[in-house]
């Protein structure tokens, strides 16, 4: 946990097809309620991740969003400051300055590349399982990002890709009964691109836990 972090530059090099199976196989351990294990993946080589990659790309340049699942309304109070404070660290790290609004559409733009990464996993759950399933799949895509670490696979979870939904349910030709979640994209990192060395900070426990005695 304390080595993982969202890696946002790969190497061109593919995941061995066991290393994987490997990653996935410790992730489906994931508890989940009653034991629905709602979440489902697909999951792309690197010929089909730069065929989706494509495809979202032209649907976000032309404005397209068709999300799945209620996008959040506002980011207000601490939630705003610790969203600003993570994109201008990033913007930071790849030398974007803060006015600069064209350098930073061109990063934003980056997600739905993948981040140049050979795979991508997106992550759905079943419709009729609402919030909860959304929740369990949560919990999935924890486990997947720490089982992808253990084995030496960098990973980046993706909620853009949830923004783009009636794209990726084309392209994947995902029944209506399924809803897009969010996408982990996957493989080994470029630790020479300023990039990856870009850290976020965590709140301190006395701000988010609330003893009762």
């Amino acid at each position: 946990m304390t080595r993982r972090y969202s890696c946002r530059a790969y190497l061109d090099r593919e995941v061995p097809r066991a290393d994987i199976e490997r990653m996935l196989a410790l992730a489906r351990l994931t508890a989940s309620w009653c034991n629905t294990q709602p979440w489902e993946l697909h999951v792309t080589g690197p010929a089909a991740t730069r065929r989706l990659a494509e495809a979202l790309g032209r649907a976000a340049r032309a404005g397209v969003r068709s999300a799945d699942l209620p996008w959040p309304a506002a980011y207000e109070g601490v939630y705003r400051e610790r969203r600003r404070e993570a994109g201008y660290g990033l913007y930071a790290a790849v030398g974007v300055a803060r006015d600069d609004a064209e350098a930073r559409a061109r990063q934003a733009m980056l997600n739905f590349e993948f981040f140049g990464a050979p795979h991508t996993a997106i992550i759905t759950s079943d419709r009729d399982l609402g919030t909860y399933g959304a929740v369990d799949c949560g919990a999935y895509v924890a486990n997947l990002l720490l089982a992808a670490e253990s084995l030496g696979i960098a990973a980046i979870a993706q909620a853009a890709i949830a923004s783009v939904s009636g794209v990726v349910r084309e392209q994947l030709a995902l029944p209506e009964s399924r809803v897009v979640v969010c996408a982990v994209s996957f493989g080994y990192a470029d630790h020479d691109h300023p990039v990856n060395g870009f850290r976020t900070t965590r709140a301190s426990q006395d701000e988010t836990i609330h003893w009762v005695d």
